[in-house]
């Protein structure tokens, strides 16, 4: 009786101790909030009553338990909206934040929310999931900062939606300084990564997992099952800078850049799909740099990205490469991968630099080739046949190929490097989605050492029985949705928004143009007539606006502002078209020019079917301002002392002021200087690296004031075409000088009285590292 009334007692002290204990804190204000916060103890639980916490730093400090961790929560989740200045630091052990909105505003901290509170005390066994962080940007571009930052060990990161950094620094980087945070086994899973503009310049990845000065250490860090869309901010959307990290099933939909496997070691990349459109170029794959790393059951559909973005890019490295540069490929496995009209798979030596070893110090010098590498059991459908699908920039003699299948589509392919050549057939496996599954089940099975661990494929099914090459082994039953946004980030938050029909305004003088462009919807289009309008003041464009005139006239806007001020001032999300009007100033004002500070998040401009005249500068667009395109278009620039400037990038740290600069079928008449200005300093291959396309158009009387006696300035700029223009009487020595090492051309063009177009090959720049 004794043992059994004992064995009761003992029972009831583990229930006790395994009871969940919740205390309910609600609060109402920030005051109240840093009140609960002091004293919190396991199994408190803090709700945030529904509303806007403005202008607050909170500091999430407990020690909660696994069976009771203390939560800071939204009393609904989404309705509790932290903006302002404002940031989260959390540290102890068994903490939770669920169901915050973070919105109009920026932190005045490194992070929005750190995994920490001070150097040493950091979070373990903690989570924050099903939250928002929304263009909450620095003000300025340059004012670099994380949104999410992981310290500690054993964290999670888990169904949140992020999306509009446009400032510098990863959307969210997993910290590894310190024995406290090595090791870490955090779990990234299950977040929709929204889109993040492309930023203009290095350091905008969507993850990065350490740095190079923690890249010999272990994280350990698993990122699956996330939707990467349009994350577009630099070339590497994952930067794996550790080792033993596992990047595993998620989606990446149209995001131009790679997984990067950019320092350290032993990182595996299983199960993820890359869906491109079949057009863009920069949309990209995997990019292997390092040692040991495993490239597995992958499905690359319509990727058309080139060298670094390439489906797989395996670089070359640097011989005894330092810790911040690019060390040599070797022990890697890409295995039972399918790529489905993917142009050029397989790209060996990508970096390869030799034949700008005069501009760049040895230390430089990319020349170590990939050694003890398998590329072996992968599927290559084009239904358009390609002659490259194996590019080689260096040879790939430390490269083993075997048990590779290709249907060619009857094209002749130039360097097979042992290629199988089936006849296959796409089967559909989802929505836009077919991939080859069957035609090659009588092509050997290579089998490495440790194969054995690939015992899955793509969609899970077990390879033990029935294996076959390839990254699919059945498509029975398999009906995919990957973009079904519903499975990912936060679950009350959609970024999917109805199209509107634009609403056309009709203003028939400058007072009812100013106040319509005030009130006016994102979209809209103010319709100007044939009128006459004189403005004296800046229009603020901080929306997107169509201004246009009807019929087949123009309408006449004449700005007479204030010297150096613009008639149209391009402030943060101000996205401008301007179609069919005629501008004048008075020759001291500009006719477009961004802010000259606080621009947080980017502009646009296009011009098309415009008279300008009689401007001190036609665009000035000022240092950490960045438009995704400016484009001008069948129009005449006539008479300015300035044309297009966007050169005050200066830093040389590979920042530039617009990803797309095009003039198209346009007229420049006695523009005395800076006729195009765009500039872009420093060694770096982090961005697209800008581009500039000038066709059809004609440039008389031009340069007159250009100091260094060039019509066209485009330093740095990788990606520039000058074709089928007319340059007459430009007093300058050349029209361009084209950086030959990179995609700069010209043809087509007549030259009068305006020197020509020359070309250097290797261009020496500041190096960034």
């Amino acid at each position: 009786m004794f043992k059994n009334y004992a064995l009761i007692i003992c029972l009831f002290l583990v229930i006790s101790c395994n009871k969940k204990s919740v205390n309910t804190i609600l609060v109402s204000n920030v005051t109240a909030l840093q009140n609960a916060l002091k004293s919190v103890k396991a199994g408190d639980n803090i709700v945030l009553k529904d509303g806007i916490y403005k202008d607050v730093e909170i500091q999430f400090i407990g020690e909660g338990t696994k069976e009771n961790p203390i939560t800071l929560k939204a009393e609904n989740a989404g309705k509790v909206f932290i903006e302002g200045v404002s940031s989260l630091e959390i540290s102890g052990n068994y903490l939770q934040v669920e169901g915050l909105f973070f919105r109009n505003g920026y932190s005045p901290k490194k992070n929005v929310i750190a995994f920490r509170t001070s150097e040493k005390n950091v979070a373990n066994h903690s989570k924050v999931t099903n939250c928002v962080i929304l263009d909450f940007n620095n003000l300025e571009r340059d004012q670099d900062n994380l949104w999410v930052q992981l310290y500690g060990k054993h964290n999670q990161f888990s169904n949140n939606y992020l999306a509009g950094k446009t400032n510098g620094g990863p959307t969210l980087r997993v910290d590894l300084k310190g024995n406290q945070s090595i090791r870490n086994y955090h779990k990234i899973i299950n977040n929709h990564f929204g889109p993040r503009p492309r930023k203009g310049g290095a350091r905008g990845e969507t993850i990065q997992l350490g740095s190079s000065f923690t890249s010999m250490s272990p994280s350990n860090t698993l990122i699956a099952n996330n939707l990467f869309e349009e994350c577009n901010g630099e070339v590497e959307i994952i930067s794996s800078k550790t080792n033993f990290n596992i990047i595993r099933n998620n989606v990446f939909y149209k995001s131009e850049g790679s997984v990067v496997t950019r320092h350290g070691n032993y990182v595996t990349v299983d199960g993820n799909y890359f869906i491109g459109d079949g057009v863009n170029e920069q949309f990209g794959g995997i990019r292997i740099i390092n040692t040991g790393h495993w490239v597995t059951n992958n499905l690359f559909y319509k990727i058309k990205g080139k060298n670094f973005r390439s489906p797989i890019a395996v670089m070359n490295g640097i011989p005894k490469s330092p810790l911040n540069r690019y060390n040599q490929v070797t022990d890697v496995v890409v295995a039972y991968n399918t790529f489905v009209d993917s142009d050029a798979p397989f790209q060996f030596g990508v970096g390869q630099n030799l034949a700008q070893k005069d501009v760049l110090p040895k230390s430089e010098i990319r020349s170590a080739r990939a050694l003890r590498t398998e590329v072996v059991n992968n599927v290559i459908y084009n239904s358009k046949g390609d002659e490259n699908p194996i590019i080689e920039h260096d040879k790939a003699d430390g490269v083993t190929f075997k048990s590779n299948v290709i249907d060619n589509n009857g094209v002749a392919i130039k360097n097979a490097h042992g290629l199988i050549s089936k006849d296959l057939k796409l089967t559909d496996i989802g929505t836009n989605l077919s991939v080859p599954v069957n035609g090659f089940a009588d092509v050997a099975i290579y089998k490495g050492f440790d194969f054995e661990v690939i015992k899955n494929d793509l969609l899970g099914n077990s390879r033990e029985k029935n294996n076959q090459i390839g990254a699919v082994l059945s498509s029975e039953n398999i009906n995919l949705n990957l973009l079904d946004k519903t499975k990912y980030g936060a679950n009350w938050f959609s970024n999917e928004v109805e199209a509107k029909e634009p609403k056309t305004h009709v203003v028939a003088n400058s007072d009812e143009l100013v106040a319509k462009l005030k009130t006016a919807e994102k979209g809209d289009i103010i319709d100007l007539g044939l009128g006459v309008f004189k403005v004296d003041k800046s229009l603020v464009i901080d929306k997107s606006i169509t201004i246009q005139s009807s019929g087949d006239g123009k309408a006449l806007i004449v700005f007479s502002g204030e010297e150096n001020t613009p008639l149209f001032e391009l402030n943060p999300y101000g996205k401008l078209t301007v179609k069919q009007v005629i501008l004048e100033g008075n020759n001291n004002n500009y006719a477009f020019a961004s802010l000259k500070k606080n621009m947080s998040n980017h502009f646009g401009l296009t011009v098309s079917m415009c008279e300008i005249s009689n401007f001190n500068y036609v665009l000035k667009v000022y240092k950490q301002s960045f438009s995704e395109e400016i484009t001008f278009e069948s129009s005449s620039i006539t008479n300015c002392e300035n044309g297009l400037e966007l050169s005050e990038e200066t830093n040389d740290r590979g920042d530039y002021n617009t990803e797309y600069l095009t003039i198209n079928n346009c007229t420049f008449n006695t523009v005395k200087q800076n006729v195009i200005d765009y500039y872009r300093g420093g060694y770096d291959e982090s961005t697209i690296g800008g581009n500039l396309l000038v066709t059809n158009s004609r440039f008389t009387n031009c340069g007159a004031k250009e100091k260094n006696k060039r019509l066209l300035n485009h330093n740095g700029i990788h990606n520039v075409h000058i074709n089928n223009n007319t340059f007459k009487n430009n007093k300058v020595d050349f029209v361009s000088i084209l950086w030959g090492a990179k995609n700069n051309f010209a043809s087509d063009n007549t030259f009068v009285n305006s020197g020509n177009i020359k070309t250097e090959q290797n261009l020496k720049q500041t190096l960034l590292y």
